[in-house]
């Protein structure tokens, strides 16, 4: 895996979707008749092809970032495809990174683990904080494991953050930034008390930057049954914000809570703008 930092997008990365301004939004797209009827059945038949294919490269350890990056933007173009738009604000946070750092977002749907690869990887190598379960489920198990992820149980906290401290440090000493989800779960909703400081702890640690994420992913449902596999809502339009990095004063609490603001704050605008 390539560790180096970059200005731009990576070269090798064709299917990349994000030009080379602050913004990205889905251009017009034609919607199939049979898409607009059936926006979750022919974006899961679509969803289940890539993750099929990324699993055979996977377990035969052929999954290079270049891959990574190209099944991430097809999950975003089949989005596109079933008329859900995507827009991605500040993308000149990831072009002028100049170290690794502490990526800190909130956690709204499985949008979030399938498609930022496509929008961070050419900018930035990355790594998610990603719970152990994950890597133990049928066919996605391959993907898990070759991205290099800190593992976390959720059931001995204590033990969780020496992982994340531990592995996580190593990970940014070796070029690789880091994103961590602090809600436990995912969830429609912020609070500040489930939004936990892990990250600012890590980002302390190991001397480096932490940068906000906000997303308004809800297009991309959570299921009754199966999480993962919720309702795709095209009238539902998905948000990604960057914030600009913000360097470690003291303890960090004042940046822990200038990121939860700066998320809440994005929140709140795109809800009232689409209401």
């Amino acid at each position: 895996m390539d560790k180096g930092l970059h200005t731009g997008i990576v070269p090798g990365f064709a299917m990349h979707p994000i030009s080379e301004g602050n913004l990205y939004q889905t251009s017009d797209a034609k919607v199939s008749f049979l898409a607009r009827l059936f926006p979750s059945l022919v974006f899961y038949s679509k969803l289940s092809l890539l993750v099929l294919k990324a699993s055979i490269l996977a377990s035969k350890g052929k999954y290079a970032d270049e891959i990574w990056v190209d099944t991430s933007v097809g999950v975003m173009r089949a989005l596109e495809s079933v008329g859900v738009q995507v827009e991605v604000e500040n993308l000149s946070t990831l072009r002028n990174l100049s170290e690794p750092c502490v990526f800190v977002g909130n956690h709204m749907s499985t949008f979030d683990g399938f498609c930022y690869p496509g929008i961070m990887r050419p900018f930035i190598p990355f790594t998610f904080v990603i719970k152990e379960d994950l890597v133990k489920l049928p066919v996605m198990k391959h993907i898990f494991r070759s991205r290099n992820p800190i593992l976390v149980t959720r059931k001995t906290p204590r033990q969780d953050l020496k992982e994340v401290l531990q592995g996580g440090a190593e990970r940014l000493a070796g070029g690789l930034s880091i994103i961590i989800f602090p809600q436990t779960t995912r969830t429609t909703e912020i609070k500040a008390e489930t939004f936990n400081s892990i990250g600012v702890k890590l980002a302390r640690r190991a001397g480096v930057p932490v940068v906000p994420v906000a997303v308004q992913s809800e297009a991309w449902g959570c299921g009754k049954w199966l999480k993962d596999l919720g309702k795709i809502d095209p009238k539902k339009k998905i948000h990604v914000c960057f914030g600009e990095p913000l360097q470690l004063t003291g303890n960090g609490r004042k940046e822990h809570d200038e990121m939860f603001a700066f998320i809440e704050e994005k929140l709140k605008s795109w809800r009232k703008s689409e209401s």
